[in-house]
């Protein structure tokens, strides 16, 4: 079950923080909506990793539908495999 919490709960820092674990994010909101969302810094560096992989790619596919694909000879070859 997710943590959502007012923002408000953050006059009670340590308290918040301590709920905060890899996998359990705390979800802050402001006048009831989805506001901020408090992760561990291992799980956001992961979700950067990933998100630099699907952008690199998303241009390798993009290129690939432009300049065509190459045979996996051709990219082992190229990649002095």
């Amino acid at each position: 079950m997710p943590n959502i919490l007012p923002v408000s709960d953050l006059r009670n820092y340590k308290q918040v923080i301590s709920k905060v674990a890899y996998g359990n994010p705390v979800y802050l909101t402001k006048n009831g909506r989805g506001d901020v969302a408090l992760v561990d810094i291992r799980e956001l560096d992961e979700l950067r990793a990933l998100k630099s992989l699907f952008n690199e790619l998303e241009k390798g596919e993009t290129s690939a539908r432009k300049d065509g694909w190459i045979s996996l000879d051709e990219a082992e070859k190229r990649l002095g495999l």
